[in-house]
């Protein structure tokens, strides 16, 4: 159901300082930046050789990101699972039981996406991805 691990999620306060850290310091290269107006955040991705990592700073204090922000403080965010059929996926995760953040996919930065909810798993918010073809 779940094919692989696309990224990792990890919010931060500052994404230029966060760059400056896992580009200059860790070694990693930046793929893409992108701001995703409709979610209030800004992100950078960056190539983790058999993933990627996606950075998420918040653009506006309302978002939901800036309320992780304040209530768990900068770390993992959610870990995003490549699937080839998001609905199927997203209609057995229901038919088990499972909280839905997104009851349907909506589309994202690169393809459609839908979120489980961290109560759902142990405390790990779960992306699906559906990639572009």
């Amino acid at each position: 159901m779940l094919t692989r691990i696309d990224h990792v999620g990890i919010v931060v306060h500052d994404l230029d300082a966060s760059l400056k850290t896992y580009c200059d310091d860790l070694g990693f290269r930046l793929l893409q930046r992108v701001s995703i107006p409709e979610q209030m955040v800004e992100a950078a991705f960056l190539d983790a050789g058999n993933g990627t990592i996606e950075l998420i700073a918040p653009t506006d204090e309302s978002s939901g990101t800036a309320r992780f922000l304040q209530n768990r403080g900068e770390g993992t965010h959610h870990i995003c699972f490549e699937v080839d059929d998001i609905a199927a996926v997203l209609e057995t995760l229901r038919g088990q039981g499972l909280r839905l953040i997104d009851e349907t996919p909506r589309q994202g930065v690169h393809g459609l996406v839908a979120f489980v909810h961290p109560k759902a798993t142990h405390g790990t918010m779960i992306e699906l991805l559906q990639k572009h073809e």
